[in-house]
Order: C-alpha cells, then structure tokens, then sequence
C-alpha cells in the first residue's frame, strides 16, 4: 500500500483537466478526457475526477493512474474472450487505443440485490419494484442478496450531468439509439465478460457484484469492448471470505470499489439531485486507499504511483503521439 503522506502530498496536483488540444479534437467524459488523433487512433486520459450520481464529485490521489493500470490489465487477460479497443499504454494516466463509434447503451450486468444509486436494483426492489429492467424478481430478497443467476439491466448513456435512465430490451431498442443486432451482439459479449470476470476474481478471494460495459464499432466494422473492464469506477467488488457471515448477520459486505464514496454522500442525504456538496480530503485519501487496495487485490501487483505532477509528465510523454496526423 502506498504511504499515507504521498496521498497527502498528490492532493496538492490531481489531475482534474487536460488541455492537449494539439493531438486532435477533445471530448471530454465523467472521468476521461478523450483525444481523436485522426489516424485511427484515440487517447483516452484517465484523469482523476471521481463521479457517482452521474455527478463529479471531485478529485481522488492516483485514481487515474490505478484505473489506467487495470484496465489495461484486464484488457489484456480477457481479450481472448472478446476483443477490446487497446494498443498501448504511452502514460500512466493514458491508454492509446482504436478509433472506435460508442454504443449508445451501457451493458450493466448484476448479480446481487444491492446499491445506493437511484438506478440501482436494490433502490428500485425496496421501493416495492418486482420488475427490473424486463426481469421478474422474487419476493422477500435481502440487500446484499445473491441473484439466481446473473441479469442485464442496460441503461442509455446520459449527457454529463444528466442520469442515465435503465430500462429492459425492448424499452432501450424503443429509443433508436441502438439496433437489435448490435444489442444483441453486445449483450452476448457482456456476459461472457462478466462470467471471465468472476471467474478470475473468484480465484482472488472476490466477488465481482456488477458491473458495466461500453462497446463499439472500430473503423472496419467489428464490436469491440472500449473504456474500461473490472475497475473500482465501472465494478462493485466484495470480499468473498467475508460475505457469507456479514450477509447473515445483516451488515453490509466489504467493498473494495467506489461504494466508499456513495456512501458518505448518501449519509448526507445527498442521492445525485442539486449542486453535490464538497468532497472532504479526508474522503479523499480514504477512496484512493480503496482504489489502491482494489488494485493490489485484483492483479496481485504492488502499485507503484508515479508521483511526478502529472501534467508536466503528460506533456513529455504525449508530446510525439499526434506527429502521424
């Protein structure tokens, strides 16, 4: 684990924006800042802006650096069950990757009766919800409860600042912003991702709870997973040893994602409506300690932050991806 007083120093120089508009038009996400560099290729910056709510919240130490690093690892480990967008990794903070058009739909699939999000299956179930997104739930589930088998619940992808609105098949194909076949398709590689991904962190001592998937179509026509696989922004993971005990005795499990997060905001009442109040640094140091341990206990690695400021880094380290326009 990283020393308490480097995360106390990097809160000084988050990388909270870019501005490296001389590699090709910017557009920029909850998270990542993305570059069109006109040759087939994107840059996605990882920056280190935590969002929950469908809101920033502000900044966390080495966050974009630990979600850089794991999903290029995850990349790497599951690109044999579906292909992804990745060609490599010019920077801590960024992955070089395959021009690709998003889907305009987020495959979310879960396995547990759980969260804290107005989107979330638990949030929908206590309300007295027993159809979630097509899918009929039973009766008498308990938060934090194990699903039969895992569901898709796709969401539209929202404008930033707006929230993302879940819905069945048939109620996300009624948009138009998506066609069957690529529906279907993407939502047969979802699930075999997902089933990699717990298999995998299964042998880690982990739960993979849910998660969501981005795809989308490269120049020459083939589906592919883009973003980000199995990190802490995009995945709910939960000590395996624990679960069953805490589950029995009615406490929540333990989490090693940005849950952390969501729920100090939720202890102040605060669910996504309205300006978000201000993000304590205590908060702070305490999620990248958890993104740092969910890395460490996802790939078995030590992380090592590169503790240089970032962009004077960046601007190194980029300066020649953009000379092939």
């Amino acid at each position: 684990m990283v020393e308490r007083h480097v995360l106390e120093d990097a809160l000084a120089h988050p990388l909270d924006a870019t501005d490296f508009t001389e590699l090709g038009p910017k557009y920029e996400g909850k998270v990542r800042d993305n570059y069109s560099l006109g040759d087939g290729r994107r840059l996605l910056v990882t920056t280190d802006r935590i969002s929950a709510f469908d809101r920033i919240l502000g900044t966390v130490p080495f966050k974009g650096q630990v979600l850089t690093r794991l999903a290029a690892w995850w990349f790497e480990k599951t690109a044999y069950v579906v292909p992804n967008h990745l060609v490599g990794v010019p920077d801590p903070n960024a992955l070089l990757c395959l021009e690709c058009t998003p889907l305009l739909v987020e495959m979310v699939v879960r396995a547990y009766a759980t969260g804290t999000t107005s989107t979330s299956l638990w949030t929908h179930y206590e309300r007295g919800v027993r159809v979630f997104c097509g899918h009929l739930l039973p009766e008498g589930l308990r938060k934090h409860e194990r699903l039969a088998s895992p569901i898709l619940t796709p969401a539209t992808k929202a404008p930033i600042g707006e929230h993302d609105i879940s819905g069945s098949r048939e109620q996300i194909l009624a948009t138009g912003l998506v066609t069957a076949w690529d529906f279907d398709e993407a939502a047969k590689l979802a699930m075999a991702l997902f089933t990699e991904g717990q298999r995998l962190l299964a042998e880690r001592g982990l739960i993979l709870v849910d998660t969501k998937y981005e795809f989308g179509r490269t120049l020459d026509g083939r589906l592919v997973v883009i973003d980000e696989v199995h990190t802490p922004d995009s995945s709910r993971f939960w000590s395996a040893s624990t679960y069953d005990d805490r589950f029995a005795r009615g406490v929540d499990p333990e989490p090693l994602d940005k849950d952390f997060v969501r729920r100090y905001y939720a202890g102040l009442g605060y669910r996504g409506d309205g300006v978000p109040p201000s993000l304590p640094d205590e908060v702070r140091l305490g999620a990248a300690e958890r993104y740092i341990a969910a890395y460490e206990g996802i790939t078995g690695e030590q992380f090592v932050p590169d503790t240089e400021p970032p962009r004077e880094r960046m601007t190194r380290t980029l300066r020649n991806l953009g000379a092939r326009r």
